[in-house]
């Protein structure tokens, strides 16, 4: 949104940052002004340097070469405390809570309001669920972190960065795990940020996002600043060209593929104690179908018991027969079922392990022999998954979490199909992925449909279920509300039956 008041004042100012691990460059000679009253988008693909640039904002990370300046003077931060004294918050990517601790005790940690010598854990509570409810969200401060879903727990990560001192606000991918309601709560946050004359830095890779919110946009790519424009001159598609350094075809791939008319997966009555209560669905061959619906609607937690990684009760069939409820992965993995978790850094990949250990893992039986594992054939599995996934690595020998977020998507997704499943189902396919990289696994979706698999895509982003998806179940409060198929897939259906707020759109 383009800034329509007086001229922006100085505020947090980066001079020739660099930053280089080594031999890796990862940052080279990086100089922006983030004023006050603006809302300034950095955007780039993944491994551009953002993050780490933004790390250096926040004083987790100090730069090789260069300065900072807050307001015109010279600042070095020692750590992130020092940093968020100055007023300036950063509202991390990864969710850095303590998972034991209540959502009230995570908002406050480390500057607990006192009644004397003692927590005031009644004032916590008050002031944590008046922050929570100005973003929009309803997460219950006495609760514990663990048994928050995702998206909640980056609310409760957001609302601790806007509860002490914040002058400058940076926002590393906010909306990733957030549904478009949560999204626009966030949205109104900002607003409201930009107008009290804070600083907003806002990282993402939805450029529709970026197009609305932004006033002005800079560009990263290999490190370096290619761009940088009021976001009024920029399309999201130009932002695209700038961050990828080349022209991008279409985002999603034809719908050329036409389900078959067998039903591959037939689930009746699905229970899962506490999230899911009645849930029945079909599956066709060839079929990609979507799952849309709210945070808390009970879309992951179906499929998660619906694969056996949590107690579930109904009846399943793969193929015409009875094939479930599946006792655990193994059951499932069985019966020809892969499933892709939408928690890839805390589920699904193990990021101190290297590439081809993590590969393997779910399917090691193939890759042993008298009880040991033949390394020639496990490296052989993963130059094949570089290939097929363009999977992309300064060394095939390198830990998982070295992968940028994109990669570590293809490797997951690598390692689902390894085991060669019929059925693949998808948790959030792309969240946090830049926009090169979805283009790719959008494709690759596509793709295994066309050779026969059935797909199944949980999303939180309507536009990538209309843009793949034949059929659009979507779910609210724990059951189906409905689905949309054909020219009734738009986003004003899925939001209604998502909702609630009519009778149901099919």
């Amino acid at each position: 949104m383009e800034a329509s008041h007086r001229q922006p004042k100085s505020g947090l100012e980066t001079n020739g940052i660099s930053k280089a691990y080594g031999d890796n460059v990862v940052l080279e000679d990086v100089s922006l002004a983030f004023r006050r009253g603006e809302v300034h988008a950095v955007i780039g693909e993944n491994g551009a340097g953002k993050s780490t640039l933004m790390k250096i904002l926040g004083g987790y990370v100090a730069p090789s070469a260069g300065a900072l300046t807050l307001n015109g003077a010279a600042v070095r931060f020692s750590g992130p405390r020092q940093a968020e004294a100055a007023g300036v918050v950063l509202v991390h990517q990864e969710i850095l809570l303590a998972p034991h601790l209540t959502a009230a005790q995570n908002i406050f940690l480390g500057r607990e309001l006192r009644k004397g010598f003692l927590a005031d854990d009644a004032a916590m509570h008050a002031q944590a669920a008046t922050l929570l409810r100005d973003l929009g969200s309803t997460v219950d401060p006495r609760r514990a972190v663990e048994n928050l879903t995702i998206a909640n727990r980056q609310m409760v990560q957001i609302a601790r960065a806007l509860s002490g001192k914040h002058e400058t606000v940076i926002f590393d991918e906010p909306t990733a795990a957030l549904t478009p309601m949560e999204s626009e709560a966030l949205f109104a946050v900002i607003e409201r940020l930009r107008l009290q004359g804070k600083a907003v830095i806002f990282i993402s890779h939805k450029l529709d996002e970026v197009k609305r919110l932004a006033d002005v946009v800079s560009v990263l790519r290999d490190g370096k600043l290619v761009a940088h424009k009021r976001a009024s001159e920029l399309r999201p598609l130009d932002m695209a060209h700038l961050m990828v350094g080349r022209a991008l075809g279409q985002l999603y791939p034809p719908k050329s593929t036409v389900p078959r008319p067998e039903v591959v997966l037939d689930v009746h009555h699905l229970f899962v104690p506490g999230h899911v209560q009645d849930v029945s669905f079909s599956l066709h061959g060839g079929e990609i179908l979507g799952f849309a619906g709210l945070i808390g609607a009970g879309r992951s937690e179906a499929f998660e018991g619906l694969f056996g990684l949590r107690p579930a009760s109904g009846e399943i069939q793969c193929g015409g027969r009875k094939a479930g409820p599946f006792k655990g992965p193994k059951a499932a993995a069985a019966a020809g079922l892969a499933y892709v978790t939408e928690d890839r850094k805390g589920k699904g990949l193990l990021l101190d392990a290297p590439l081809a250990n993590n590969l393997t893992l779910a399917t090691l039986h193939k890759f042993t022999r008298a009880g040991l594992i033949e390394s020639s054939a496990e490296q052989k599995a993963l130059n094949k998954a570089f290939t097929d996934f363009d999977i992309r690595a300064k060394s095939h020998a390198m830990d998982a979490g070295r992968l940028s977020g994109g990669n570590q998507q293809k490797l997951l997704l690598a390692k689902a199909l390894l085991a060669e499943p019929s059925i693949v189902i998808i948790d959030e396919p792309t969240r946090g992925v830049d926009i090169g990289a979805k283009q790719q696994i959008y494709e690759l979706i596509v793709k295994l449909a066309q050779t026969g698999k059935s797909i199944v895509v949980i999303s939180s982003e309507m536009q990538e279920l209309i843009g793949l998806c034949h059929r659009i179940v979507v779910m609210r409060q724990g059951g189906i509300a409905g689905e949309v198929k054909g020219a009734k897939i738009t986003e004003q259906n899925i939001v209604t039956l998502a909702t609630g707020t009519a009778q149901k759109a099919a």
